[in-house]
């Protein structure tokens, strides 16, 4: 690139990256408090709430990446505009592509980055997240007790503990099962702590009783000083994690295994859920063909481009809008999956049009070359 090229790119990047800055902060903030509930309800530690909202970021970049490359392309460039810096550009003999070329190669750059988040690390990064879910769903050892509360963890498992310590210690612990068979076991300890020995967790509890009722009608009476309860048989592992198309590469959403369950049912969301990822990035170059299309696709104007900016905010609101539908039908039906791809290309065909109809005859910019000229000479003179 020539340096004033390369001056254009450095307009055109700055802005991009503080619009996606911000809009990322915005989306941090929002998935922070759609995932409170981690530690709310689940009582998960900090660090794992962290790890989530991380976690969920890239897909959330993809989204907004395309709109901080609009977005700042329109700051940029009228700013240029109201500067005279483009008008310079033509006095200097720069055809319009040439002015362009910076951003396009800009958009194309965010094109790529892109790709590579939908392809291979959106998928690592919500499977990563998936496991955590699973993980906090299944951990009966966080959910086991609420302070003060009668709670059924597992199905026909009910517990109560008066009173849960900083150190886990838990006071007056009270535990009744019932089994499948219709008999009933009943725990009652004056302390227990939950720990896991072998990888599994248990419930120590300590100065305690077992109460069993059997089916026959015969009760079990038994007092203890120490008593391991295994919890392994109460925790809901049975499903397994199972990876949502989110959270899947592009091979195993275009080629999905028929042989099973999920696959067979949602093998249209899959499909279009692999297409979206092929052609979502695509959005970037059309929002900058747009932009450039608000400020460079008519005549000069001394008094800005606020509506042509305001109409090309619009259309590009529209035209992403129009995608999320497209996408959302092709769950339905698959043939729709080609227009998640015609949906960008034409708004990229229709931006062009714009900038480079009837260019012989624009002279709005020319009007502005005596000026130009004039500084050269007063340049040069001094």
């Amino acid at each position: 690139m020539r340096l004033i090229e390369r001056y254009l790119f450095r307009q055109l990047l700055t802005p991009t990256l503080l619009a996606a800055a911000a809009l990322g902060a915005v989306g941090l903030l929002s998935q922070s408090l759609g995932q409170l509930d981690i530690i709310i309800e689940q009582r998960q530690t900090a660090w794992v709430f962290l790890k989530v909202i991380v976690l969920a970021m890239p897909q959330l970049l993809n989204l907004i990446l395309p709109i901080a490359v609009f977005v700042a392309a329109l700051v940029a460039l009228n700013r240029l505009h109201a500067e005279h810096e483009l008008v310079v550009c033509y006095a200097a003999g720069m055809s319009r592509w040439r002015v362009m070329a910076p951003g396009m190669r800009l958009a194309v750059g965010a094109t790529l980055v892109g790709l590579l988040i939908n392809l291979w690390v959106q998928p690592a990064a919500y499977r990563a997240m998936r496991d955590i879910f699973y993980a906090a769903k299944t951990d009966l050892a966080a959910t086991l007790v609420r302070e003060g509360e009668f709670t059924e963890p597992a199905p026909r498992l009910t517990v109560y503990g008066q009173t849960v310590g900083s150190d886990g210690l838990i006071s007056n612990l009270f535990i009744h099962h019932r089994t499948e068979k219709g008999g009933a076991t009943t725990y009652t300890a004056k302390e227990g702590r939950i720990t896991y020995r072998e990888g599994k967790p248990v419930l120590v509890m300590r100065n305690g009783s077992n109460q069993e009722f059997s089916r026959s009608g015969v009760l079990n009476y038994l007092s203890f000083e120490e008593y391991a309860l295994d919890l392994t048989p109460f925790l809901r592992t049975r499903d397994g994690v199972t990876y949502e198309a989110s959270d899947r590469y592009l091979h195993e959403l275009l080629f999905p295994d028929l042989s099973q369950k999920y696959e067979r049912k949602n093998r249209d969301k899959l499909l279009a859920e692999g297409h979206a990822r092929l052609a979502s990035p695509l959005y970037s170059i059309a929002f900058m063909t747009m932009a450039f299309a608000a400020v460079l696709g008519s005549s000069f104007s001394r008094l800005g481009y606020g509506r042509r900016i305001a109409v090309a905010g619009a259309a590009a609101a529209l035209v992403r809008i129009i995608g999320f539908a497209v996408q959302s039908a092709s769950e339905e039906s698959p043939w729709l999956n080609l227009m998640q791809y015609l949906i960008p290309v034409l708004a990229t065909a229709w931006a062009f049009g714009q900038l480079f109809r009837r260019v012989e005859q624009r002279s709005g910019w020319r009007e502005w070359l005596p000026f130009a000229g004039a500084l050269r000479r007063r340049g040069a003179a001094a």
